[in-house]
């Protein structure tokens, strides 16, 4: 027996007795998990009815639209109800097929009839890209390239079904885009209207966050827990709130209204309305009455209270130096200008000294 094959034999039979071993591989009820590959070819194609024109090119969608996207909808609705139904025959042990055909049915039939509306926010998506990116040169361009809509617009899918409760595809759905995209979007989250992530590559939004409307993330940025939370473990960021590369929100607290996280900041506790936060940990260097405007998104123009500090101690430095060079120019102007004292002169003084008291 050849080497090469003692080795792949050896290797089999104990890569056999870990799968007779181990509950996780080869399960014993005949049930398989759900397809990940025909879960990501679903969420690929997709795109072609939420943004007809860009992902696909097909006669028949500019001469019958309509029944051009009915056949491709009712495509997608078959492929989409067989992989919850296995999703839901897997996780539950206990559930007939009867069932698990029945409740992947009325799933499918709420995701397809949300879908008019995912396209709607998908767009106010885009907007905001198109509004927020000064080097976005067109809407066409953020829906082609832009890996932030990408990771929106799966979250936005991957939502529904997690809402619904299905096992498995909500997160296979979301972990295929942060692979792609670098941006790991968890399907639990709560995201509001006109949401945009610049770059995003290491953006990290935890499956418990609120987000409101009009907020704007950039690359780096990690809404997450403490690890000790259970439930409610994650930031609420509310509306118009813009947070800078790198920066850290850590908890389940709320960042108010109109607020700015500067870049590189750590923020474990909740913020005002109308602030701005920068440091580690960070702390609130501005609050204002007056609401921020909606189009005020300058990440760069930020207080910064450390270097304040240090020029504030540079001063300081700057005074006693000047002030130690007064006074050594002032004891040699005394050591110049002083009288030696003769011994003799000295004792005279002191017996003077004497007679007076």
């Amino acid at each position: 027996m050849s080497r090469k094959k003692e080795a792949v034999l050896k290797a089999a039979e104990s890569l056999t007795e870990n799968y007779d071993r181990e509950e996780l591989f080869m399960p014993k009820n005949g049930r398989s998990l759900p397809n990940r590959s025909v879960i990501i070819d679903l969420v690929r194609d997709l795109r072609s009815v939420i943004f007809p024109g860009y992902f696909g090119e097909d006669t028949a969608a500019r001469l019958f639209p309509e029944q051009f996207t009915a056949f491709l909808l009712n495509d997608f609705y078959d492929r989409l109800k067989s992989q919850v139904e296995i999703a839901f025959l897997y996780a539950d042990q206990d559930i007939q097929k009867e069932e698990a055909c029945a409740r992947a049915e009325a799933i499918c039939d709420d995701f397809f009839e949300k879908l008019p509306e995912v396209q709607k926010k998908l767009l106010k998506d885009v907007q905001a890209g198109f509004d927020g990116d000064p080097a976005a040169k067109s809407k066409e361009e953020i829906i082609f390239s832009y890996p932030g809509l990408f990771a929106i617009y799966v979250y936005r899918l991957a939502h529904i079904l997690y809402m619904e409760k299905v096992p498995y595809i909500p997160r296979i759905m979301t972990e295929y885009a942060h692979g792609k995209t670098g941006i790991d979007i968890n399907p639990g989250a709560t995201i509001g209207d006109y949401f945009f992530i610049d770059h995003g590559t290491g953006v990290v939004i935890g499956e418990t966050t609120e987000i409101g409307k009009n907020v704007k993330l950039y690359q780096g940025v990690t809404l997450g827990g403490t690890g000790k939370e259970k439930g409610k473990r994650h930031p609420t960021l509310k509306d118009n709130v813009m947070v800078s590369a790198g920066a850290k929100i850590l908890g389940s607290f709320t960042i108010g209204e109109n607020s700015k996280i500067g870049a590189g900041s750590v923020v474990l506790k909740e913020v005002p309305p109308n602030c701005t936060v920068v440091g580690v940990p960070g702390r609130v260097v501005r609050m204002g009455d007056q609401k921020i405007p909606r189009s005020d998104m300058d990440q760069v123009h930020l207080p910064d209270p450390i270097s304040n500090d240090i020029r504030e101690l540079q001063k300081d430095n700057i005074r006693l130096q000047k002030k130690v060079k007064e006074l050594e120019k002032h004891m040699r102007c005394v050591r110049d200008n002083s009288i030696e004292i003769r011994p003799d002169e000295a004792g005279e003084d002191k017996e003077e000294n004497h007679e007076n008291l």
